[in-house]
């Protein structure tokens, strides 16, 4: 439920003869054609490229760079008989990448091992650990997934010992000092690089491609499976069946879902609900989804927070096997292990977050930053937990645990702020730090945690504004009841699967009134009332808005924010509004 007093509601709008334009051309209606303006369809072509994503539509592989000579390596890795290492990472995205790439290599018979850092042990990412294991092994060539585009010692190292190295990853490549600080540069030499046989980032490519494509988002697991695609450029059919574990590390990265990464996750979510690969089945099972049947939420709420368990509160190799398994009886054991981490990582994250909370309460929040540390915080929930808070409190997070004289943490950011950014000019006290613009990992000795926090909410508040610590309520579009319908519900589900960067759409209507509202539902807490406007009432559930009753009062006026859904009950189909925030009637554009 949203504090409708905390947000700016802010309502797209456009020419209303540019809508009417789009409306025509997509055959849609008035608010939904506003809709899709807001996500940047404004051409035929990208109408068509969105609303019918297609498998066929994907964007050719090897547009990303490096990818030509990563696949030539591999081939001559499978001519001379060596023995591969992947070097994978602990979460979803990370154990999904390295399973695409180890069932390729599989599948063209090359001798393939793989290695999974601990959180706890190792660290993030490509280092010591990794090249211990491929010497152990005798790996002539290492492939990184997830990970690898700032391990520049470790790839000096393995070239040392004769181990060839290929970097695929997606995290922020280091750049030239002054671009860092804002200076643009030309071409790639921005770009700071190991000297890898190979590199495959798509943020090498920048920013600069069309909607329909925008490969410099990929997931880790989307970039595996670029390479798959261009390892077997006349085995399309196989490589397909790879795309559940696609969607599952693009889901859990929270990538855009547009482009490519949309059709990643459609399609895949179909191999999901198939059930054809064992450790999906099983997973399935364990969360109480039935086979038959699956929803996007389904792969956020209940697929992958089980998946990155295993990472967060032990090590996470066995889920790669879970991933790979032909074996159901395997993959029964390995998913109930999962799903027992999951309830454990609940319950430790629960803790840590009410110390956290009851620590900020004694705490003068009035910095641009939120930072916080404390010795025994399990570091698997750190980043959940700043999560939480930089929702809460609406400002960049930090959140460590110590040990040793180290702090280790993860940070979350709010939209306006780019963390990594931020990171970067805090660099000569961080031992180490890496991430994309809304999170983060880093570490640096606990004796500089006062500094760093003076520093980085320095660095927030010289770059924000007062209005970017205010959280925006964003309307897709102004209706009335009347344009609300069976037909506008029907052309929101084009726009699925929905996700980061193509959220469920969101509507306001002002000027409402509450009829019969009422509390329902076994904990007394939501709100349920048909929401009447120029003589036309629809049916209307608030989830969690139960403590709202005492303020909707009939006769009272209140605009509302909703999604429009079909509800389903006792044999029945009826229009009804999904309410997500509502505040006392205005007048004004607002």
């Amino acid at each position: 439920m949203f504090d409708a007093t905390a947000y700016r509601w802010l309502v797209n709008k456009t020419n209303p003869e540019y809508v009417n334009y789009i409306s025509k051309i997509a055959s849609v209606s008035l608010p939904f054609a506003q809709v899709l303006i807001n996500r940047g369809i404004k051409t035929s072509d990208h109408l068509d490229t969105f609303l019918n994503p297609h498998i066929d539509r994907l964007s050719d592989p090897f547009e990303l760079p490096g990818i030509i000579t990563a696949i030539d390596r591999i081939k001559e890795a499978k001519r001379q008989g060596e023995r591969v290492l992947v070097h994978g990472d602990y979460d979803a995205d990370g154990v999904t990448a390295t399973a695409i790439i180890v069932e390729a290599l599989r599948e063209i018979g090359i001798d393939v091992h793989y290695f999974v850092p601990d959180r706890i042990s190792h660290g993030y990412g490509f280092g010591e650990a990794g090249i211990e294991k491929a010497k152990e092994i005798g790996a002539k060539l290492i492939i990184t997934v997830d990970c690898g585009i700032t391990s520049f010692d470790a790839v000096s190292t393995a070239s040392s010992l004769g181990i060839d190295t290929i970097i695929t990853d997606h995290h922020e490549p280091r750049r030239v000092q002054s671009l860092e600080f804002g200076v643009q540069s030309e071409g790639k030499s921005e770009f700071l690089l190991p000297e890898a046989i190979a590199v495959i980032n798509p943020k090498l490519l920048g920013n600069s491609l069309p909607i329909t494509h925008n490969l410099s988002q990929l997931s880790g697991a989307g970039v595996a499976f670029k390479v798959a695609l261009g390892l077997f450029e006349n085995r399309i059919d196989y490589v397909y069946k790879l795309l559940d574990l696609a969607a599952i590390g693009t889901g859990a990265d929270v990538v855009p879902v547009i482009g490519d990464n949309r059709i990643i996750i459609r399609e895949g979510i179909k191999l999901i609900q198939s059930g054809e690969r064992a450790g999906i089945r099983a997973l399935k099972e364990v969360s109480g989804i039935r086979q038959d049947f699956f929803k996007t939420s389904f792969l956020y709420y209940m697929l992958i927070p089980r998946i990155n368990a295993a990472g967060r509160m032990a090590n996470a190799t066995d889920v790669v096997k879970l991933l790979t398994t032909k074996s159901d009886i395997e993959a029964e054991e390995l998913a109930k292990w999962l799903n027992d981490l999951n309830s454990k990582r609940q319950e430790t994250e629960e803790s840590v977050c009410n110390e956290a909370l009851e620590m900020l309460n004694s705490m003068n929040n009035d910095r641009g930053a939120i930072v916080i540390a404390s010795e025994g915080w399990h570091p698997g929930v750190v980043g959940i937990v700043a999560s939480r808070i930089a929702e809460k409190y609406y400002k960049p997070a930090f959140v460590f645990t110590v040990k040793d004289g180290v702090a280790k943490g993860s940070a979350r950011s709010i939209p306006a702020f780019d963390i990594y950014y931020g990171l970067t000019q805090c660099r000569d006290i961080l031992k180490r730090f890496g991430g994309h613009k809304q999170a983060a990992g880093l570490s640096l000795l606990s004796s500089d945690m006062d500094k760093f926090s003076e520093m980085i909410s320095g660095i927030v508040l010289n770059t924000l504004s007062d209005d970017d610590f205010v959280p925006v309520l964003n309307i897709d579009a102004a209706v009335s009841i009347s344009d609300v319908s069976i037909e506008l519900i029907n052309e929101i589900a084009k726009l699925e699967p929905f996700g980061y960067g193509n959220e469920e759409p969101l509507f306001g209507a002002r000027g409402l009134e509450a009829i019969n509202p009422r509390i329902v539902g076994n904990n007394n807490n939501h709100l349920k009332m048909h929401l009447r406007q120029n003589g036309r009432s629809i049916d209307t559930i608030g989830f969690d808005f139960g403590s709202l009753l005492q303020i909707i009062k009939e006769g009272n006026l209140f605009d509302a924010a909703f999604l429009p859904i079909i509800n389903e009950w006792d044999g029945g189909r009826y229009v009804q509004l999904n309410l997500r925030a509502i505040r006392p009637a205005t007048v004004n554009n607002q």
